[in-house]
């Protein structure tokens, strides 16, 4: 029989035991904190406000001693606050909006027998008018343009049988011939769908009411047929994009359900890409099946110089370009964290309040600079930008130590030190932008335009669609209306000898001098 001291556990064991429990509660502890930062982070973003903005007053906390840098010096009086009231409502704004609408006046008058004076019997005289404004809406109205192409013949040539010369009046080209489709029709479904997000079949439904029985196929049809004639003026804004030298990317998720070769649940891509602050504002999207890495280097072939990009590492294999880094990304994941701590907590003593604090320092100087030309810019940086950036990567390698990497602060300072070098390039030229807000804005409309109609059938509808989406941004970029644009390019494409030939494209292009005033979008 084993003794009773045999059986109780050495000192040793129970050392060892503790260490493994500790261990285990530090484990747990992490895990339980990670999934109530997620949770509180999920709760967040499904009821809380979507906003970034930091305050103002907390821009400069805790960076350079705010305190003492706006309080008042010793031995002076502080500021008198000077409070004033402006109660007159500014007048006049609401009539220049209706400037560049038509006017239709309706006059209002007595009649000869009714301009009596009820007083004398005197004839009344005008005195004044009295005017007040109404906007007059006029729903969408279809009717049919019947082309009528007459022939002609010679009638001596008729009656002397010689041969007779047939001579036909020349005929504008339809935009899709066998087709009920017109230039404007055709250019205001693609309106419709690209440009507000109305589905097909939403239209389809439309049209029913306005007495027309089109179906959706028939509109899909009008779209990919539209979309072949839109390809080499999107084809020559590629290349008028290669040749710039600052450029923005970005990517988003697509369903496309009759891919070959994959599920219908399988993600395809839209990639953006997109010219920054100068040259003409060119705004082009191209759909691929991955999210490869090999997508944008194909895209961007040719190009060399400046790439604005968020985190993702596929744009390292564009060759023979600095890749440029977003802080919009860097801001978001230390607001995530302040987002997550717990609600009894002061969130302005934590290290994530910090992080965010450094970041909104430099985009409060970016703010300063917005009408700064490049070498304004490139100095204030190099003076003001650059010791923000030495104090925050110390910080960062400080709390690297410290914070839990899978913890969402963990992530935030992660972020920021893998991609210091992106982060820090806009220091090299002031005609770069501190993030990557420019292609996400542009890539917006596209993301709106999917919640509505969700998925593209097929491969070939999603380059339709993408070829599309770059005319009508790059349209609306440079200051047109998209359904007038696109109406005047259906009208002009069909006649064009060449319809790949670059100086008659040029002269389509958006920013184009050509083009007609039609086609310019009213200022409001």
């Amino acid at each position: 029989m084993e003794t009773r001291a045999a059986i109780q556990p050495t000192m040793e064991e129970l050392i060892r035991q503790n260490a493994e429990l500790a261990q285990q509660v530090a484990e747990l502890s992490a895990k339980l904190k990670w999934c109530e930062e997620q949770f509180r982070l999920a709760q967040k973003k499904r009821f809380g406000a979507s906003s970034e903005k930091t305050h103002p007053d907390q821009l400069a906390f805790d960076l350079f001693n705010e305190a003492e840098v706006l309080a008042t010096p010793e031995g002076e009086e502080p500021p008198t606050e000077k409070i004033t009231y402006e109660r007159r409502k500014p007048t006049g704004k609401c009539e220049a909006r209706l400037d560049h609408l038509p006017i239709e006046t309706v006059t209002y008058e007595l009649g000869e027998d009714e301009r009596v004076c009820s007083c004398c019997g005197g004839t009344l005289h005008e005195m004044s008018t009295e005017t007040r404004n109404e906007i007059e809406i006029i729903p969408a109205q279809a009717k049919v343009v019947r082309h009528v192409r007459k022939v002609y013949a010679c009638r001596r040539c008729e009656r002397e049988e010689i041969r007779t010369p047939i001579v036909t009046a020349p005929m504008p080209k339809p935009v899709y011939p066998g087709s009920l489709a017109s230039p404007s029709s055709m250019a205001y479904v693609m309106t419709q769908k690209y440009a507000d997000s109305q589905p097909l079949y939403r239209q389809e439904q439309q049209f029913a009411r306005l007495g027309l029985s089109i179906s959706r196929q028939t509109l899909a049809n009008w779209m990919m047929y539209g979309a072949t004639w839109l390809s080499p003026l999107v084809d020559r804004m590629r290349e008028h994009l290669l040749k710039q030298d600052i450029l923005h990317a970005d990517e988003t998720t697509l369903k496309v359900l009759r891919e070959p070769g994959k599920s219908a649940e399988t993600q395809s891509y839209l990639w953006l890409y997109r010219t920054g602050r100068t040259g003409p504002p060119i705004v082009l999207y191209d759909y691929k099946p991955t999210r490869n890495g090999a997508h944008p280097r194909e895209f961007l072939s040719g190009f060399k110089g400046y790439l604005h990009v968020d985190g993702y590492s596929g744009y390292h294999k564009v060759q023979g370009v600095t890749l440029v880094g977003c802080w919009a990304h860097a801001r978001r994941k230390f607001d995530e964290a302040l987002k997550a701590l717990p609600a009894g907590q002061s969130k302005t003593e934590t290290a994530a309040h910090q992080g965010l604090a450094f970041c909104n320092e430099l985009f409060a100087i970016e703010r300063e600079l917005k009408d700064a030309s490049p070498e304004e810019r490139h100095a204030v940086r190099m003076e003001r930008s650059k010791p923000i950036l030495e104090a925050y990567l110390a910080w960062l390698q400080k709390q690297r130590s410290r914070t839990l990497p899978k913890s969402l602060l963990g992530q935030a300072i992660a972020y920021s030190l893998n991609q210091w070098d992106k982060l820090t390039a806009f220091l090299k030229d002031g005609r770069l932008e501190l993030d990557n807000n420019r292609s996400e804005r542009s890539i917006k409309p596209f993301v709106i335009g999917r919640k509505n109609w969700l998925f593209a059938n097929t491969p070939r509808g999603a380059k339709a669609s993408a070829t599309i989406y770059s005319v009508i941004e790059t349209a609306k970029e440079n200051g047109l209306n998209p359904f007038q644009y696109l109406k005047y390019l259906f009208e002009q494409l069909p006649q064009l000898p060449d319809p790949k030939d670059p100086e008659a494209l040029d002269r389509l292009l958006p920013w184009s001098s050509s083009l007609p005033l039609t086609c310019r979008a009213p200022q409001s």
